[in-house]
């Protein structure tokens, strides 16, 4: 089957967890959340849940695992904890969880980080994507700006597919 036969089989609609990583946004202040949630709407994809947790390791774990967990949701999306400050713990707790690494996520949104946006800062990015289980899994900076480019050029283009390729 060829790639544009993978796509055109490709689910329509994918089910999200939205989770905000972040020790001092709320629901309501969390614009990134929010334009992820804009995003996957415009694209006809279904937020289940939208939350914003602390910067803890086991509380992302938890919260990843329970979203995993939940048959009513086939993706998760994380924003925020990426970074290099000591507080930043979301790349390492995704990556000891992911079955299988799209070590190509990463590589191809700090290219774009690098090329499109923000330069040699792209370099401080750790954004991160895999497969779970049954479950798609993407984290990206908390920046409205590194969402935007995540979400449009790499994660909305591929999220059905990524869908189909893990439940075939």
């Amino acid at each position: 089957m060829s790639y544009i036969e993978h796509k055109a089989a490709a689910p329509s609609t994918v089910r999200v967890q939205i989770i905000t990583v972040s020790d001092t946004r709320t629901l309501e202040t969390d614009k990134s959340g929010m334009l992820i949630s804009e995003m996957l709407g415009k694209n006809n994809h279904k937020v289940i849940e939208r939350v914003v947790i602390k910067d803890d390791q086991e509380t992302i774990k938890n919260t990843v695992k329970n979203g995993v967990d939940n048959k009513e949701i086939d993706a998760i999306l994380l924003n925020g904890g990426t970074g290099i400050s000591k507080r930043d713990v979301t790349y390492e707790v995704i990556e000891s969880m992911l079955e299988k690494e799209l070590t190509g996520f990463g590589e191809l949104f700090r290219m774009l980080s690098f090329t499109e946006d923000i330069g040699s800062p792209a370099m401080l990015s750790r954004a991160i994507g895999g497969v779970l289980e049954d479950t798609a899994i993407f984290a990206l900076p908390g920046s409205s700006g590194a969402v935007k480019l995540g979400m449009s050029r790499l994660i909305l283009p591929e999220l059905p597919h990524v869908v189909r390729e893990i439940n075939k």
